[in-house]
């Protein structure tokens, strides 16, 4: 987990959690760490657009999006998107 979205996972570095889909492991978020699943995902359930979400090293619109199907031992990142100059 990117440091800056640790405190909103009580500062843990990972979370374990089996999953089917990314969509499944968001709704798993927002019942055991809504605070976290606010910062990754707006009111309609959607990633929000500065949220890269990554399925071992390839990013989910590249695959079936919130759809993409997890298997065991597949590692999900999601990343803030860095901007500035």
């Amino acid at each position: 987990m990117p440091s800056p979205l640790r405190e909103r996972c009580e500062g843990l570095a990972s979370l374990q959690l089996p999953a089917a889909t990314v969509r499944a492991l968001l709704e798993m978020l927002e019942q055991r760490h809504p605070e976290l699943y606010v910062c990754l995902c707006d009111e309609t359930g959607a990633v929000r657009r500065h949220i890269n979400v990554f399925i071992n090293t390839e990013h989910m619109r590249d695959r079936a999006g919130i759809e993409t199907p997890l298997a065991d031992g597949d590692e999900v990142i999601f990343l803030p998107a860095v901007s500035g100059g």
